[in-house]
């Protein structure tokens, strides 16, 4: 699904059915130097048990044009407008690391807030933003490396065929290559860093709050959400996987999710 935002087109993967904003409306939120392809099997299910899906890709990212944003603030604004444009008054809101951020800055429009793989503040080390700037390809495989658990390490894992590190490493790389104005790797770690606006977001949530966090994450560990975790009060799913739970864990992931998702085929 295509749409204009700000002069730019936007693209939202809609889980291989249209997109309805008469259905109860899950909008996915990728991370750093990802896209919608990173939701492709939740927001697959989704579509086809009576949600309508928007799995977007931000500003500059896949198959979003437009320079990327640099402020978690910025991006959420950006969100809110996409939504307009679908006609989406309220969605549940999935975000998954800096999408996290995003869905929790953009949670006015929330009737439920996922955060997966969360923490914040997210900053991000000094010895990694410069390493992002100076040797972007040499970054993508020390966070491909810390993003999943030993458990993934080898092909073949899930299953004959898929490699998830090797998946991940060929996705970043791809989307830091189209990306030719700036370095995406290092705005969207600096996006992650210098967001500061998580507890006056967190005061203006009024939506139910689950946290899916992997018990194995080295990126966002579960033990950096005190504070919004005292703020939000989440209900709290950990899965066996590291920060790339989605991918690691994929069906305890969605066990998790749909205990926070409406009734299916309900009108809005």
């Amino acid at each position: 699904m295509k749409l204009i935002v700000d002069g730019h087109e936007a693209y939202a993967y809609t889980g291989g059915k249209p997109f309805d904003p008469a259905l109860p409306c899950v909008v996915f939120i990728h991370g750093a130097l990802n896209d919608h392809r990173v939701w492709t099997l939740l927001a697959r299910w989704c579509a086809h048990h009576g949600y309508g899906v928007l799995a977007v890709d931000l500003p500059g990212h896949g198959r979003s044009a437009g320079l990327p944003l640099t402020r978690v603030e910025a991006i959420a604004a950006w969100l809110h407008r996409l939504l307009d444009l679908a006609g989406v008054q309220q969605a549940t809101l999935v975000g998954h690391s800096m999408g996290s951020l995003i869905a929790l800055e953009a949670a006015a429009r929330a009737s439920s807030l996922v955060m997966v793989g969360t923490a914040y503040p997210m900053k991000v080390s000094e010895a990694l933003l410069a390493t992002a700037r100076e040797q972007p390809e040499a970054a993508m495989a020390m966070v491909t490396a810390f993003s999943h658990s030993l458990s993934s390490a080898k092909p073949g894992y899930p299953g004959p065929g898929v490699w998830l590190r090797g998946g991940s490493m060929a996705l970043m790389r791809r989307l830091q290559a189209r990306q030719t104005a700036v370095n995406l790797f290092e705005n969207d770690f600096q996006v992650c860093d210098r967001y500061t606006g998580g507890e006056a977001a967190a005061a203006r949530v009024s939506c139910p709050v689950h946290f899916i966090l992997g018990a194995l994450d080295q990126m966002t560990s579960p033990k950096q959400n005190a504070v919004l975790g005292a703020l939000l009060k989440p209900r709290v799913h950990t899965v066996p996987a590291g920060h790339a739970l989605m991918a690691e864990a994929p069906d305890a992931v969605l066990a998790a999710l749909r205990q926070a998702l409406p009734a299916p085929g309900t009108p809005t």
